[in-house]
């Protein structure tokens, strides 16, 4: 039975899984840029370092390309893209296990300034911040733990004093020890509330603990009354993180599949390379299987974050739903595909000098960021009004 046009014309779009020109151009660039610039022995080399990031491949990708101001709109100098775009930036870079802070300047920082409402709100506080970040001139890093999923409580480690400078601590935040700015969350007299700092003030201390992804370093921040500028007041700033935080798990769903379909890819070729008994190992039919069942689950993996980058980039009233799916099934699979990964390679995936373990570490490592997959499928279960298991 036909539905009437009116009721045809009430339902949501369906959602466009397909790739641009744009973003097949966009990203040949970022490709082309990382197989010259960041090949894994490059990688390997500078996690032994004390200098994990490449901000010279950051500053190529963030002003010569253009990624750093993807989302900005273009009065702010960006280049008013959406998040289709930046998704697929972070599949090349999750593909590359690249060290640079697109996920934490590009993404997070970025999307918590532009969700302050209203464009006045927007050019008078926010604004010349955006336009540093856009053109690359300043990296940003939101700084909440890397592990604080959508939804979460506003952060109160940091206070406001009643001279409005910032004092208080926190931990775990990812891309912390590249910033020139930080965009503190802090609570005031007057409520919560975004604030700009910059990461060399005086009273900042920055502490880089060892941790397990070596090219995403996590910092743990302290504040001792240091001076602050308010860019998002209270009455915006709870939903300006929280739509942050949603952009951020939305996006990194796509980095996750970037990760699983160079995992797949890498041991297809080299099963296809490693002989045994005369035969490539490839050929062998339990590792086919293997193969078969994992290349099943990055097709999937690529619906569920297109969908969810197409979701945040039309602003569809789904896109909780959307981002919840992508991060609960992406984040399973890049763990699944960089285990196999590792142990299909033999001897070798286990040495420190094949990249797989970059790969294994960078795909546990986003598992935990911005909400594990368990956090993802409660959240899930609630927009879905799934009943919960009794007791």
């Amino acid at each position: 039975m036909n539905q009437p046009s009116s009721q045809l014309s009430s339902q949501p779009a369906a959602p466009d899984l397909l790739y641009s020109d744009v973003e097949d151009d966009l990203r040949s660039a970022v490709r082309g840029l990382l197989a010259d610039r960041c090949p894994p022995t490059a990688i390997l080399a500078r996690i032994e370092s004390g200098t994990p990031y490449d901000l010279e491949l950051w500053r190529v990708l963030a002003a010569d390309i253009g990624v750093a101001g993807l989302l900005v709109p273009e009065e702010f100098g960006g280049q008013g893209a959406s998040a289709r775009e930046a998704a697929v930036v972070l599949e090349e870079l999750g593909g590359a296990a690249a060290p640079v802070p697109f996920l934490g300047s590009a993404v997070l920082a970025t999307s918590a300034l532009l969700a302050a409402p209203g464009a006045a709100g927007a050019a008078g506080a926010a604004g010349p911040l955006l336009k540093r970040l856009a053109s690359g001139e300043a990296t940003a890093a939101l700084a909440v733990p890397l592990p604080t999923a959508p939804g979460a409580a506003f952060p109160a480690g940091v206070r406001v004093a009643a001279d409005g400078t910032l004092s208080g601590r926190i931990t775990s935040v990812g891309d912390a020890s590249a910033a020139d700015v930080l965009v503190v969350p802090a609570v005031g007299p007057d409520g919560p509330g975004l604030y700009e700092v910059a990461a060399d003030a005086a009273g900042v201390g920055v502490k880089v603990p060892v941790s397990l992804d070596l090219t995403r370093p996590i910092a743990d921040l302290s504040f001792d009354a240091v001076a602050a500028r308010l860019l998002v007041g209270p009455d915006a700033a709870e939903a300006a993180l929280h739509a942050a935080l949603l952009t951020g798990a939305g996006l990194l769903a796509s980095e996750q599949l970037g990760i699983a379909q160079w995992c797949l890819d890498e041991t297809v070729r080299y099963l296809k390379e490693r002989h045994q008994f005369g035969r490539p190992v490839g050929s062998f039919q339990s590792l086919k299987h293997r193969l078969a069942d994992l290349w099943l689950e990055v097709v999937s993996a690529r619906a569920a974050a297109r969908n969810a980058a197409d979701a945040l980039a039309s602003g569809s009233s789904d896109v909780a739903v959307a981002v919840a799916v992508a991060q609960a099934h992406c984040a399973t699979t890049a763990v699944h595909a960089a285990e196999e990964c590792v142990q299909l390679h033999g001897g070798i995936g286990m040495t420190w000098e094949h990249p797989a373990h970059l790969y294994l570490k960078r795909a546990k490592a986003d598992e935990i960021a911005l909400g594990t997959p368990g956090r993802h499928r409660a959240a899930l279960a609630e927009l879905v009004d799934l009943p919960g298991a009794a007791g």
